[in-house]
């Protein structure tokens, strides 16, 4: 009522000052009177359409609902992730922090306890003050009352209108914020409006609501906060991305202390306490984000919320009004295929043989630098970019940036609108201020073009020399702190996944850098369900995920080479090759090369040996590939059945090239595929021919138990089931006898290595199972230097037969170790009876090669100097027939 009186008595003096007027001006008394009659009219109209308009039910005021929690389970219906925006713990009234509670008065609402949820006098305040003459420090306007009100409805987009719509809506969202505040004093009490406010609001980084808050940036509950925290948390209610913490502790800093100094005002705390606590930096050092990064398949949960984003906005599933769902507020019950138990041994198979794998890595370079290694000044430049780049995509850099650059940046922004102005983005335009012209950075792709006019301005702006001069700075700045040693934790496969150490930050780049990663990924070849996903080692430091990361695929291929021999060109099983280096030219049939193309084995070398097709792909004969595509003639039918197995041939990379290019190297694994792609092409086989399409998700309800999404995985036929039954058998010819994986389930499967080692592979399929696994650096030169060390066999192999064997003696698992592969069709027995096919062992193969070699010198030294070309070809007959 007061605040009623206040707007009253200022309309009657308006009303004064008009009446003394001098006697010739009365027309523009009149106007004055006509102009305060037509804006009230206006305001009673807009006043009305707010009214009969969009706002909370009374019963809404009264049972506000929360954001609901949208919840992950496995296949066992095990819940292991959650996806939600108000990660919270109610409080009532009087639990809160009095410090909370005395700040936020001082700070947002001196006349609280006052008001009637809107505060006239501030409103005119403000009007007065920053309005009439420009004075920004006379603060805000919204009461507590109104602030809450701002968080119970969605307030409308004011984006693409013109300044009047955005004004009149502006307006009228101020006139709903009064009418839900004056409902909301009707409804409740003011601790209990204050306590809503408090649990209500979003202190970002995953913290909803000042428990969380405090949990989040503090480590403690809300009520053993202490002056300066509680000070911090306050202060983001007024902005939390802007005075974040974590990101922008200066900007923090700032407001924290303007609210100490509220506090100090309305004796909240002492001088000295306000003085003492502005002198100090933020400390975040107890910050701790409740992510990803703990509890099972962490890399795959991470990529499940990209998934289901996507599925959201583009799968044409709405809420019955047409809304879009969201993850985080909706509630959604989100069934996944993975098996917990499954992924359990996944990720103790992956840790254990990866930190064999890193423990070699690290004796193999011991005294020797990965960036510099047979690398010539162009590839050493490579590599220290790459390296550069990684550092700078750190956090510590990341506030190094903002600390510099932030403030200039924003000014810039402000004037020019939303322009880029990444670090890249600066040097370019600091090379183009050289030149006086931009035009040659967006020719070279480091300025987007469309925003050339406003670059053009920027660089003659005077406030860009400075940009320039800070960026120098934030440069020597980087090298010193970079390089000074201090303590931290780095990754370790110790307990824990983290060791105390000192380094500097650019040797911690360096160390995590050198670290091999892995991608492994258990498909269920019937159904297509993912039973495991491992996407990478400490997902803490490594979050980049490795089953979705495309890497070539070495011979793990090959299968499907011989497959499109076998079934397509009908070349026997048993057909032999000799094992030489073959060559194909340019114009060669259909083959499509540019030069001459004359592959080598693994090892460089060539037996000279007759292999036919299970020798060939047991010993992984590049040689024998190539012969194979030679016979066929195009590489069109190779691209063919890997599109039958799911490894399309009509994608392309952003720059328009094929992902599997119509050339005949593909038959050796040069593509870069994903370990996803590969292991749904091998479920082709233990399904009796039929691709089944990986999925994770079987089905997604709504909050109510209705269902919105079923998972139904494509399928298709993609090899004649006699052909596939022969691709099986030399598949479990690759991993019997001595190769044997030492499990009691039948077992197939292929290796692959590429070229400097730089990926190892493993590709292996059971009855009712499908196991790929890749290890790798994520630079192609982070790796072994040797094909004994860094062959997929050393370093992939082992994650599966230990995944097998965990699996086998869990018994919590339900795995099938007795299961078998389909029937062979009627004819199959034929098409493989070759005499002799599996016999012959890598190590009789190097024994023959030397009995051959010592034979021949005891010929040679024999004969002499009679010794010609008839004994000569007489011989090597001799040896063709024996060996």
């Amino acid at each position: 009522m007061a605040d009623f009186l206040v707007l009253v008595l200022m309309l009657e003096k308006i009303g004064n000052i008009l009446n003394k007027r001098p006697p010739g001006l009365k027309w523009l008394s009149w106007l004055c009177w006509i102009c305060m009659v037509l804006v009230i009219i206006f305001f009673i109209r807009i006043f009305f359409s707010v009214i009969y308009g969009e706002l909370p039910s009374f019963e809404e005021l009264e049972n506000p609902q929360y954001d609901l929690a949208s919840i992950v389970y496995d296949s066992n219906g095990k819940a292991f992730g959650k996806y939600y925006v108000e990660n919270r713990e109610q409080i009532k009234y009087e639990d809160l922090s009095p410090l909370v509670h005395d700040a936020l008065i001082a700070t947002e609402d001196l006349r609280f306890y006052s008001h009637s949820g809107v505060d006239l006098r501030a409103l005119l305040r403000v009007g007065f003050k920053t309005i009439l003459f420009g004075d920004d420090s006379s603060g805000g306007g919204s009461t507590i009352s109104q602030q809450l009100a701002k968080l119970l409805f969605k307030r409308e987009s004011l984006r693409g209108k013109t300044k009047f719509e955005r004004a009149l809506g502006l307006l009228k969202i101020k006139l709903k914020e009064w009418i839900v505040a004056a409902r909301l004093e009707k409804q409740y009490t003011k601790e209990e409006i204050l306590a809503m406010y408090l649990n209500k609001f979003e202190f970002i980084n995953g913290a909803h609501g000042i428990q969380a808050a405090a949990q989040t940036y503090f480590a403690k509950e809300q009520s053993k906060l202490n002056e300066e925290e509680a000070a911090i948390l306050v202060g983001m209610l007024k902005n939390p991305s802007l005075y974040n913490p974590v990101r922008f502790p200066e900007k923090t800093k700032g407001r924290r202390n303007v609210v100490l100094q509220q506090m100090y005002s309305n004796d909240i705390i002492t001088k000295e306490s306000r003085d003492s606590i502005s002198l100090k930096d933020i400390d975040m050092s107890q910050f701790k984000r409740d992510t990803h990064d703990e509890g099972p398949a962490p890399h795959f949960r991470s990529e499940l919320t990209k998934w289901l984003n996507n599925l959201l906005k583009e799968g044409n599933i709405a809420k019955p009004d047409g809304s879009a769902y969201n993850i985080y507020v909706d509630g959604l019950k989100i069934y996944t295929t993975i098996d917990l138990d499954y992924q359990r041994i996944a990720e103790d198979a992956v840790g254990e043989h990866m930190k064999w794998n890193q423990e070699r890595y690290f004796k193999v370079w011991k005294g020797m630098n990965p960036y510099t290694h047979e690398a010539d000044e162009f590839q050493k430049n490579i590599r220290y970019n790459a390296l550069n780049k990684k550092a700078k995509e750190s956090d510590r850099y990341l506030k190094l940036h903002e600390k510099y650059l932030g403030e200039i940046k924003t000014e810039l922004t402000k004037e020019y609108g939303e322009v880029p102005l990444h670090e890249n983005a600066i040097k370019a335009l600091i090379k183009s201020k050289k030149k006086n012209n931009v035009r040659s950075e967006i020719r070279n792709g480091n300025l987007k073009e469309r925003y050339e006019t406003v670059y053009a301005k920027i660089i003659e702006d005077s406030r860009f020399d400075g940009l320039s001069e800070k960026y120098e700075a934030l440069q020597k700045a980087f090298e010193e702190e970079f390089d000074e040693k201090i303590s931290m934790k780095v990754f370790d496969y110790a307990e824990g996944g983290e060791k105390e150490s000192e380094m500097s930050p650019m040797d911690s780049v360096k160390f995590h850098n050198q670290h091999l990663q892995c991608g492994f990924l258990a498909v269920e070849p019937s159904t297509g369900f993912i039973k495991a996903w491992v996407g990478g080692v400490g997902y803490k430091y490594f979050k980049y995920d490795h089953v979705n990361s495309r890497r070539q695929v070495g011979s793990t291929v090959k299968p499907f080479v011989y497959a499109t021999a076998i079934s397509l060109q009908n070349i026997s099983p048993c057909q032999e090759y000799e094992d030489i280096q073959y060559t194909i030219v340019p114009g060669d049939a259909n083959l499509q090369v540019d030069t001459v193309w004359s592959p080598a084995n693994a090892n460089g070398e060539f037996t000279g040996n007759f292999y036919n097709l299970y020798q060939g792909l047991l010993y992984s004969k590049n040689s024998i590939t190539v012969r194979l595509v030679k016979e066929m003639g195009s590489v069109d039918v190779i691209r063919e059945v890997l599109d039958n197995v799911g490894i399309s041939k009509q994608a392309r990379y952003a720059d328009g090239r094929l992902v599997v290019p119509r050339v005949p190297s593909i038959c050796l694994g040069s593509m870069d595929l994903t370990l996803f792609e590969m292991a749904g092409a091998y479920t082709t086989f233990p399904n009796n021919g039929v691709y089944t399409e990986p999925i994770f998700i079987s089905r997604i309800e709504d909050k109510n138990g209705k269902v919105l999404y079923l998972g139904v995985p494509e399928r298709k036929q993609a090899l004649n089931p006699l052909y596939n039954a022969v691709m099986i058998d030399m598949l479990k010819n690759n991993v019997g006898s001595n190769f044997g994986l030492k499990t009691k389930v039948h077992v197939g499967g292929k290796t692959g290595t590429t070229n400097d080692y730089a990926d190892g592979w493993f590709m292996a399929i059971t009855p009712d199972l499908v196991m790929g696994t890749w290890v790798g650096g994520d630079d192609k030169w982070i790796r072994f230097l040797t094909l004994e060390d860094g062959q997929g066999f050393v370093m992939a192999r082992p994650i599966v037969q230990k995944f097998l064997q965990k699996l086998e003696k869990d018994t919590l698992a339900k795995f099938d170790s007795y299961a078998t592969f389909p029937d062979p069709p009627p004819g199959f027995y034929d098409l493989i009876d070759c005499d002799k096919y599996k016999q012959i062992r890598p190590e009789e193969e190097q024994l023959l090669l030397q009995q051959e070699k010592e034979k021949f010198d005891e010929f040679e030294e024999e004969f002499g100097d009679e010794f010609d070309e008839e004994l000569e070809e007489e011989f090597e007959e001799e040896f063709e027939e024996e060996f």
